[in-house]
């Protein structure tokens, strides 16, 4: 389906968008369950607002992007990167720094 040049909203649920192509989109607002986006590309995309849980972010890539204000929570981290370094031994380091605080 190709959707161009449209001003709708989409009530998506528990669907199969795999494999999907999003391209100077507005997707704030979101609030996404049980959708499968494995394999898509977000390009030049407002995704402000977005709630996402209990969701498969594995391999996920994240460049260029406005991470203000973000938060993650009760998240599975091994293997997840910023800048290169693992997080969970960002969050290893702080620990131990904090801890007599």
């Amino acid at each position: 389906m190709n959707i161009e040049r449209a001003r709708d909203r989409l009530v998506v649920k528990a669907s199969d968008l795999s494999g999907s192509a999003f391209d100077d989109v507005n997707l704030s607002g979101g609030d996404y369950h049980n959708v499968n986006l494995s394999g898509c590309s977000i390009d030049d995309a407002n995704m402000s607002g977005w709630r996402v849980h209990n969701a498969n972010l594995a391999g996920l890539r994240i460049t260029k992007a406005n991470l203000a204000g973000a938060s993650i929570a009760d998240a599975r981290l091994e293997g997840m990167t910023i800048e290169g370094i693992a997080v969970t031994d960002l969050l290893e380091f702080w620990r131990e720094g904090h801890k007599a605080q």
